[in-house]
């Protein structure tokens, strides 16, 4: 058995850890999630995951961490923030029909290997302070319920858009977990503070959410344009507008993002002038400069096939100029069926507008 008032100086200790390396808040979580679970099961059996099995494949192991990683106690939850006080910015390239939007967190360094590589050290820290410790880390890694754990560790709660909001930070923040046999004291859930707000709900562009925290994933841009690999279906593309990969609408429109703090942390600088860029010039791409320019970056997950027809759609979205329909005609006979596909569905919107 470790001494309690041994294991609070090391809660203590390790939050200093983790500030010191880059994490704007580490709480700790204890591991019962049973409403949690009862969510998640309803939202599988209503089919709202789509096409992404793997959330079913695991069972309940994505509610109950001791049975993910025998002999688990505690979670250690941190969050990194990445915003960049830029919401105006990203609303005014929404209004820009023939830019190109990229969410946010796609921006710069894939999130995943900054965040793995300093919850590493914060584990290796830990173990210099007290030995050898039943440990695994994740980051979005796992079938792990993150937004939940970190809710119960104190890092915020979930909004009605099911995203996780600080009421010091807004939610412009990643995510981590540090599952351990740590017999730590655990910290005091969040309570919510949505209140009657609905703004996420309203702004939603394919109206995603169907119902204050639940998100119909067949419908929500960032499934359509990331995890899905077959066809965007037809009455969600003129819903899409600009929007490549991911969508931050519902964040945007968040008031509690008001508070959210700039974060200039290097590895989440923008990359390949992707704040900025034309569409026409992202789908002039060929894969070996897709491969070439992605790399170290979340929107390798697209691969270049689903690069092409994110942004056909964009395009058939986009005013009708010379540019557009030059890029267009470009990939009009692309050797993807799927890409074809959308390019013919965009040239034929913008026949249309004639």
């Amino acid at each position: 058995m470790r001494d309690p008032a041994d294991m609070t100086a090391l809660a203590r200790a390790i939050r200093a850890w983790g500030a010191e390396l880059g994490f704007q808040q580490v709480g700790i979580a204890g591991i019962e999630l049973g409403e949690d679970e009862a969510h998640l099961r309803d939202w599988l059996a209503k089919g709202q995951h789509g096409a992404m099995d793997y959330m079913a494949r695991h069972g309940d192991k994505r509610s109950r961490p001791a049975e993910l990683v025998p002999g688990t106690l505690r979670v250690l939850s941190a969050r990194m923030d990445y915003g960049t006080g830029d919401d105006t910015a990203a609303w005014a390239t929404l209004e820009r029909g023939e830019d190109a939007y990229v969410a946010r967190y796609a921006l710069g360094r894939d999130y995943h290997k900054v965040m793995r590589n300093r919850l590493q050290k914060l584990a290796d820290r830990i173990a210099g302070e007290i030995g050898p410790f039943g440990y695994r880390a994740f980051v979005d890694s796992a079938p792990v319920l993150e937004r939940a754990l970190a809710r119960d560790a104190g890092l915020g709660w979930i909004g009605k858009h099911s995203c996780l909001i600080n009421k010091s930070a807004g939610s412009w923040f990643f995510l981590g977990e540090i599952y351990t046999d740590l017999p730590l004291p655990v910290d005091v859930p969040a309570s919510a503070h949505c209140g009657t707000c609905t703004r996420c709900l309203q702004v939603c562009p394919t109206q995603a959410i169907v119902a204050p925290y639940r998100v119909d994933a067949r419908r929500c841009i960032s499934y359509l344009t990331i995890e899905l690999k077959e066809a965007i279906p037809e009455e969600l593309r003129p819903l899409m507008g600009n929007r490549i990969f991911g969508c931050d609408d519902c964040q945007l429109a968040c008031p509690w993002n008001k508070f959210a703090v700039r974060h200039d942390e290097p590895d989440f600088v923008a990359r390949n002038g992707l704040e900025r860029a034309s569409l026409a010039e992202l789908f002039a791409w060929e894969e070996e400069e897709f491969l070439r320019r992605t790399e170290g970056s979340a929107i390798r997950r697209t691969g270049h096939e689903g690069w092409l027809r994110n942004i056909a759609v964009a395009l058939g979205n986009a005013p009708t100029t010379p540019a557009v329909l030059a890029a267009l005609a470009s990939r009009r006979d692309h050797p993807s069926a799927l890409v074809r596909e959308h390019v013919a569905w965009a040239l034929a919107r913008h026949e249309r507008e004639k």
